[in-house]
């Protein structure tokens, strides 16, 4: 039997700061049977984390840690701890550098078995072998042998000589009982606006009739930083809450459909699919889009043109705005407010809520910091998440209250009349509807060319309590020139409409190409799947006018990129 090995010499200490501290991670179940949880750190999340987490401020620190070199230059070891309540549990940690030239398989892989006994192993970067195509810090993995399981993590970063970090501050726990929690869940409040269509679906669940609450969103509303995310997200926790409340039973129904990364551009294109699914008639919508509609190429018009689409649906839904905050107390509700306040919709922001007390101690009233509120740069933690839905339940506690004082009958509903309004933003594409290749219909005509593969490797989300991924868009139209050049490496459609988008598949693989989009002839755009990097759904409006005729619309593979891969997820159109 081998021995342990001889332990390295003492070293002194070395000034160190988190990018993890004490956060909860889960091992989600992937196809080998193992677990995992990924931690993105490109794109300056990395940076970002150390921020927060780690309160470095030293500029020369954060700029090093936007590369490899830079990344070895500063840092001598990693320290990592897991706990997990069996304290033999195995979880390996991988920290994956992306390459310059093969972005995910170029990197090196800085890699360490731990036990679950919260005990720190080191990882020193002088016993690592690099890689010649190392270029940026690219992700974090914790990966359990079992999956489905919950434990904590801290991750910090010993420094070389020359550099320092700030001192390491305790942090209390969150008090949800206190008065200033309060005072903070009130805050969030922008307006209560017309609460008509929420009393209304609260008196149907105390009725014992069913109800179903539905929330569209981004990752946030997918449930991105919630521990595990079925269930400690803020769309569970605060529909949890409002069956407690006003429920009978089992007559409060539930539906998630955030997807990560993506805008309303593309909600209002699935919404009919993903809400609408099964007959649902949802009596309460949640709208989260604040945080991802900054390169909405419409400004606000796909945003306004989803609500307007929700608010038109015959069984006249409450449409709720809320609005999440990343970790730089940026949002975009002054941009999308303005649509709440047209139609007199109830609005719930997070950022004012948490972003105030931020700058406060703990004697002026400061609930708690940024580390605790968000698990990332862009997404809350589990507190963070239960902010989000106390949030949402002070909104359902005060319509209620209203209720009470109209016991006899509730209030007519203007929001028919206000919908005759001008828009304040733009209402192009209320009417959207979504085309996918299962779909037949006699407005359209495809030819696909040699776009007949379906792509089965999609962005997946779970979907209501699942815990599962579900595919995104797996009804799509694949070109696969990778075994050799097709003779038509073009899809094209023909349809009558005045409006028009295209949804593509996003990728970071070596082997997908470039597309033209033509609308009658013309090239309007060029999709680079690379952009953005990683599998993720794209949609892009290339068509828009004021009156509905035919056109020819082809997607077909850049010049030169003929022997690469290429997806369309789907096709939207207003007739």
């Amino acid at each position: 039997m081998e021995g342990p090995k001889a332990p390295r010499d003492p070293e002194k200490r070395r000034p160190y700061f988190y990018i993890m501290r004490g956060k909860e991670i889960f091992g989600a179940k992937q196809t080998d049977g193992k677990g995992v949880q990924f931690i993105f750190e490109n794109d300056g999340r990395l940076i970002n984390s150390a921020q927060i987490t780690g309160n470095i401020a030293d500029q020369e620190i954060l700029d090093l840690l936007k590369t490899t070199d830079g990344f070895r230059k500063l840092i001598h070891s990693i320290g990592i701890s897991i706990e997990t309540e069996n304290t033999e549990d195995s979880v390996e940690f991988v920290f994956q550098m992306y390459g310059q030239k093969d972005v995910y398989g170029g990197g090196s892989l800085l890699t360490l078995k731990l036990k679950g006994d919260g005990a720190e192993s080191r990882i020193y970067l002088s016993d690592v072998l690099w890689t010649e195509d190392d270029f940026e810090p690219g992700q974090i993995r914790f990966v359990f042998d079992v999956p489905e399981k919950i434990a904590k993590a801290s991750v910090r970063f010993y420094l070389n000589e020359g550099y320092s970090a700030p001192i390491i501050i305790d942090e209390e726990e969150v008090d949800v009982n206190s008065k200033d929690y309060q005072i903070m869940i009130a805050r969030s409040l922008m307006q209560t606006g017309n609460a008509v269509r929420i009393m209304k679906a609260i008196r149907k669940a105390r009725a014992g009739e069913d109800v179903t609450l539905a929330y569209i969103g981004g990752s946030i509303t997918q449930g991105a930083g919630a521990i595990p995310i079925n269930k400690e997200c803020y769309a569970y926790k605060s529909y949890q809450e409002f069956a407690y409340k006003y429920g009978t039973g089992d007559n409060v129904h539930y539906v998630k459909a955030g997807v990560g990364g993506t805008p309303s551009e593309l909600g209002m294109l699935r919404f009919d699919r993903d809400i609408l699914r099964d007959g649902v008639q949802p009596d309460v919508v949640i709208v989260e889009f604040a945080v991802n509609d900054e390169g909405d190429e419409t400004k606000g018009i796909c945003y306004e043109s989803l609500v307007k689409k929700i608010l038109k649906l015959p069984n006249h839904p409450a449409v709720i705005l809320l609005f999440a905050v990343f970790a730089s107390d940026w949002n975009l509700q002054e941009r999308l407010s303005p649509v709440g306040k047209l139609y007199d919709l109830p609005m719930v922001s997070i950022l004012n809520a948490v972003t105030p007390q931020f700058k406060l101690n703990k004697a002026q009233g400061k609930v708690l910091s940024k580390n605790q509120f968000f698990y990332d740069v862009f997404h809350p933690s589990n507190i963070g998440h239960t902010i989000m839905a106390d949030c949402l339940t002070n909104l359902f506690k005060l319509s209620d209250s209203m209720l009470d004082s109209n016991k006899s009958e509730i209030p007519d509903d203007p929001t028919e009349s206000l919908l005759l309004q001008k828009p304040v933003l733009g209402d192009d594409f209320t009417e959207v509807k979504l085309i996918d290749k299962q779909m037949k219909c006699s407005i359209f005509k495809i030819q696909p060319g040699d776009f007949t593969e379906t792509d089965k490797e999609l962005q997946c989300v779970e979907m209501d309590e699942n815990l599962m991924g579900t595919p995104e868009f797996p009804y799509n139209w694949m070109y696969d020139g990778t075994n050799g050049v097709k003779k038509q490496p073009y899809l094209e459609l023909k349809i009558n409409v005045k409006a028009f988008f295209v949804i593509s598949k996003d990728s970071g693989a070596m082997d997908v190409g470039k597309a033209d989009i033509y609308v009658d002839g013309k090239v309007v755009r060029t999709v680079d799947p690379h952009q953005n990097g990683w599998i993720h759904c794209n949609p892009i409006l290339v068509l828009n006018e004021t009156e509905s005729k035919e056109h020819v619309i082809r997607v077909q593979l850049a010049s030169g990129d003929e022997d690469k891969k290429f997806t369309i997820l789907g096709f939207g159109y207003v007739a």
